[in-house]
């Protein structure tokens, strides 16, 4: 198992699953109180079917790739590279999002889920609305998950999918441990932790992202020279422009411990100077939103 693309889907799935887990267990212990047992298969359920179509979800994706991989169109070596930025442009998005939103809704998570609960066992499809609040919970962190893997991982799918898995069982034991166990988690001091790793592993998905805009861009330009001019810089890169360092010789980003501030860190030893700017701005304006929502959680 290659590590390196092991490691940040672990990362994503712990951070992500955690936070389904917290939902999963709150509906158990609202169910539980309310004496409401009968209604745990809905619960079940809802689990399954969220993975299920997580995983749906992320084969969709990955065929889509595949199949224009294969594909004999002229064009299709640029919509592969335009695919792959849509959807790192999409999972930057998302992940950056929730990031922040969770930080800032973590405190009334548990009192938003128990109201809806309590107000769905008034209704006469009760186990329906259960099974759709735990089937969106699941599948909202599950569509982040497989949009970062679909956006990150072409070619070994294998290693990540493992990763994801393994983050995927340790966040239900770690809710299993905290509802059903009575363990104590510090679940504002996991979050803290895990977001930072979030925040800079999306952030070396922006320097992703850029290197596949400029792939499709510069494969056009060398297809039809009618579109030459969407390359902005003459020099360098064609979207990229200058390069700002090549640390290959004696760092490289394909081998330890190049490979580990690669998956960690966002770190690549080929950088040029619009993915420094953009990785730099993006670390400074979602990182400012990220811990300014822990200090206003904390005041």
């Amino acid at each position: 198992m290659n590590i390196s693309s092991a490691l940040p889907t672990f990362v994503v799935t712990l951070r992500e699953g955690f936070e389904a887990a917290l939902v999963v267990g709150i509906v158990f212990a609202c169910l539980q109180k309310a004496q409401k047992q009968e209604y745990y298969r809905w619960i079940y359920l809802g689990v399954c079917g969220g993975i299920l179509a997580s995983v749906s979800v992320g084969w969709f994706l990955w065929g889509s790739l595949q199949q224009i991989d294969s594909s004999q169109y002229f064009y299709a070596p640029v919509l592969k590279e335009i695919l792959k930025t849509l959807f790192a442009l999409v999972a930057i998005a998302m992940l950056s999002w929730m990031l922040i939103w969770m930080s800032r809704q973590a405190q009334s998570l548990k009192g938003e889920v128990e109201g809806a609960i309590n107000s769905v066992l008034t209704n006469e499809n009760a186990g329906k609305g259960i099974f759709l609040l735990v089937f969106i919970a699941v599948l909202r962190e599950g569509f982040e998950t497989v949009l970062f893997m679909a956006a990150k991982f072409q070619t070994d799918f294998i290693s990540p999918t493992i990763g994801a898995i393994l983050g995927l069982i340790l966040a239900g034991l770690m809710g299993w441990a905290l509802f059903y166990w009575g363990v104590k988690i510090n679940i504002r001091l996991f979050f803290k932790i895990m977001g930072v790793f979030l925040l800079l592993i999306v952030a070396g998905l922006v320097i992703s992202a850029l290197k596949n805009l400029d792939g499709a861009v510069t494969i056009l330009s060398q297809i039809n020279s009618n579109y030459e001019s969407l390359c902005i810089f003459k020099q360098g890169s064609c979207l990229l422009g200058i390069p700002i360092w090549n640390t290959s010789n004696f760092l490289p980003d394909g081998e330890f411990p190049g490979i580990l501030f690669k998956t960690l860190l966002g770190y690549r030893d080929h950088i040029y100077l619009v993915q420094l700017i953009a990785y730099l701005l993006f670390l400074s304006i979602v990182g400012n939103l990220y811990f300014s929502s822990l200090k206003s959680k904390t005041n």
